[in-house]
């Protein structure tokens, strides 16, 4: 009887090990909240200023979204309230449903707002509709703060939801909140442009940009209600050396890990490149080979490898020709200056290269020369003694 129970708990023991190496397998989310929205506001209506057409998106997003992942508020007689919580954690779509119930509830606000010229009570349901989307903004950094979550989403979902509260402060006009919400979520943003690579700053740049004239209106507002702008300004921008520092570490530490695991990024001269070819990122993972190895290559390895750099050169070209007809890089500039530089630096490997290589056929050339001579002053002593003799 005692052996058995023994068993029992060695077993019970191995189950709940063998759960917990299952938990800590589990890959985390990276949830990127401001790219998400953006490019939905960008396809669905915000190029334009249709915040209607962004809202009847979002309501079938959040409709197809609960009848995929079987979250269903009841039929079609009764209603029965269900809302994402921490055990739903278990695919990321479950994170899209309190996201796209905040833009959602955001966009109605935000087409009240433009009603509202004409029709001064709509103010009124505009400011409802702001802290319902706060509410749903509240729960979304709740489920984003889980284990489940990596760094870079955490973060994600501090910034969204002090931009809503700022949203809201904002428009009830309580500028002191609505400062220390939009700078909270400036520094954030800040933050993460300076964590992750330059192709990915290009949202978090906008949204800086766009932040930056509300909070000097806030600033402004304070000033002529008899306070001290600059003294707020002061206290607030002292905190981006200090706040989130251990999840930025954690961003950053995560980053690295990717980066080793995938070559998406290289760096050159102290700037990041992002490698979107995939045979530009095999020629830069066999350049890096190359520089380990023990043994120096020989001149036939060299030019195998320039071949290669040439073809990852005309890659780069091929992809700058696509992004200059592409509407995104017209509008920011920002992906051709990256390719130029990764064609640049792609252009001082094969310099490299190719300087490498003739210096090696120097080489080779100067011990064919001498074992030449060698020979034949070996020859010509043989026959000045034959000739002696």
């Amino acid at each position: 009887m005692v052996v058995a129970e023994v068993k029992q708990e060695k077993s019970d023991e191995n189950s709940v090990e063998s759960l917990r190496n299952d938990i800590a397998a589990e890959p985390l989310f990276t949830f990127e909240i401001l790219k998400i929205i953006k490019d939905a506001q960008q396809q669905h209506g915000l190029r334009h200023g249709d915040y209607q057409r962004y809202r009847g998106y979002c309501t079938r997003r959040i409709r197809r979204l609960r009848k995929v992942l079987h979250l269903a508020q009841g039929d079609r007689r009764h209603f029965k309230r269900k809302d994402v919580t921490q055990a739903h954690l278990t695919d990321e779509r479950y994170l899209y449903i309190p996201l796209m119930q905040a833009e959602r509830a955001w966009s109605y606000a935000m087409q009240l707002r433009q009603e509202a010229n004409t029709e001064p009570r709509k103010r009124f349901h505009l400011s409802s509709r702001l802290r319902k989307a706060t509410v749903y903004a509240d729960m979304l950094n709740n489920l984003c703060e889980s284990e489940k979550c990596d760094a870079r989403t955490k973060l994600e979902a501090q910034a969204y939801v002090a931009w809503m509260h700022g949203s809201l402060y904002f428009e009830l006009k309580r500028w002191k909140p609505a400062m220390e919400n939009l700078e909270k979520a400036l520094v954030v943003y800040e933050k993460l442009c300076g964590a992750l690579s330059e192709e990915d700053q290009i949202v978090y740049k906008q949204r800086c940009d766009e932040l930056d004239p509300s909070l000097r209106f806030c600033a402004y507002s304070i000033k002529d209600a008899g306070g001290s702008a600059s003294s707020n300004l002061e206290e607030l921008l002292s905190l981006r050396s200090s706040v989130h520092g251990d999840l930025l570490d954690t961003l950053m530490s995560q980053t690295r890990e990717r980066r080793s695991e995938v070559l998406s990024e290289a760096e050159w001269r102290g700037r990041t490149l992002a490698v979107r070819p995939e045979r530009v990122r095999g020629f830069l993972l066999a350049d890096r080979a190359l520089d380990k190895r023990a043994d120096r290559p020989d001149i036939d390895q060299l030019e195998r490898h320039l071949m290669d750099c040439k073809d990852a050169i005309a890659a780069v070209r091929d992809e700058m020709k696509a992004d200059n007809v592409s509407t995104k890089t017209k509008q920011t500039g920002a992906s051709v200056s990256s390719l130029q530089y990764l064609l640049s630096y792609l252009t001082y490997i094969r310099l490299n290269r190719t300087v490498e290589r003739n210096l090696l056929m120097v080489e080779n050339a100067r011990a064919a020369l001498s074992d030449n001579t060698e020979s034949e002053g070996t020859r010509r002593t043989r026959l000045r003694c034959g000739a002696s003799l």
